[in-house]
């Protein structure tokens, strides 16, 4: 009911936002909008909102500032009110009025209070510079990929930074989780729902760290899904891993997935904070795992250097190929004009 009130609010400010020098259909002027079904008025309300949008456009003229009693009237408190009076006043550009009502219209609709919505806002003030047309494309794919009703909210209150995102970065990720992780669309949609900072991690990150838990640890997707390995660094990962493994607690299956131990499952791993990993899993002192972690990161400053020289050994011969090359094609080619002669 309250979410009903919000966004009946939010389109009568539409509604107001259309300058008085334009025409508006009889139909939105004589409208009760308190009368209409909660869906009709969201159909409305974008009805309005494109109305609204192409008549801006045709006259060019910039959208009204939002003032403090509307935010007030759409139901935020006094301070939330302030804050996002504030943040919508230092935005910069004609539009920038407009693009934070269409924010706030898309968020009421999905079902968010004001209060959930100011902590979004807040959270993730990107938020305030994106187009309505974006931000339903955005969520529409979400939905697309397995996103309902309940887990689409959850997702967004935890990560709003993912709508964000452009649909064709999502579909890069989705991509690769199934082509190059064999993740199936079901697991994908679980990573996304459990994990949704994925969307902005570097795929080469990513690739690294799926073959690291799948080839070295012997750890399968169904099982790396459960424990939601993508919340985890890969620092993470390979420190515990190595730690165990170093121990001898952890050894890496063989071809037929085979080890001599049990392996800890990935989740008891992961899953449980530091001081628990390190009495319960591996059943050493937080001293010993302090000087394992100095020791294993100095190992891994040395072999980034290690490879960075080998790197730059292997670019100084291909460029010493190269001049070699270049001088014989030289040398062929005065060899041919002397025998020209």
């Amino acid at each position: 009911m309250g979410t009903r009130v919000v966004v009946l609010q939010v389109l009568r400010q539409k509604l107001n936002y259309v300058p008085s020098y334009t025409s508006i259909p009889v139909q939105f002027k004589t409208l009760k909008t308190s009368n209409l079904p909660l869906s009709l008025s969201c159909r409305l309300l974008c009805s309005v909102s494109d109305q609204t949008s192409s008549l801006l456009q045709r006259n060019k003229r910039n959208s009204p500032e939002l003032s403090l009693r509307s935010f007030l009237d759409m139901g935020f408190t006094e301070y939330q009110a302030e804050q996002l009076y504030d943040s919508v006043s230092r935005l910069k550009g004609g539009n920038a009025a407009k693009h934070v009502l269409s924010t706030l219209s898309v968020l009421f609709v999905l079902g968010f209070n004001p209060t959930t919505v100011h902590k979004l806002l807040d959270k993730c003030p990107e938020l305030y510079k994106v187009k309505e047309m974006q931000l339903q494309q955005r969520i529409s794919h979400l939905r697309q990929l397995g996103f309902v009703e309940g887990s689409l909210q959850r997702t967004v209150s935890h990560y709003p930074k993912i709508l964000t995102v452009p649909v064709k970065s999502v579909k890069s990720v989705v991509q690769f989780l199934r082509e190059k992780c064999l993740f199936t669309t079901q697991q994908v949609a679980e990573i996304l729902r459990d994990s949704p900072a994925v969307v902005l991690q570097d795929l080469d990150q990513l690739e690294y760290k799926f073959q690291y838990v799948y080839f070295r640890m012997g750890v399968k997707q169904a099982e790396m899904v459960k424990c939601r390995l993508f919340r985890f660094s890969l620092d993470d990962v390979r420190c515990r891993h190595t730690f165990l493994e170093r121990r001898g607690l952890y050894q890496t299956p063989d071809k037929k997935g085979q080890t001599t131990l049990i392996n800890p499952k990935l989740d008891r791993i992961l899953n449980v904070d530091e001081g628990t990993f390190i009495a319960d899993v591996v059943q050493a002192s937080p001293e010993e795992y302090d000087v394992f972690q100095k020791l294993l990161a100095r190992e891994w400053k040395e072999e980034d250097f290690e490879y960075g020289s080998i790197e730059s050994y292997s670019d100084d011969e291909e460029e010493d190929d190269d001049d070699e090359e270049e001088e014989e094609s030289r040398g062929k080619s005065g060899y041919n004009k002397k025998t020209k002669k």
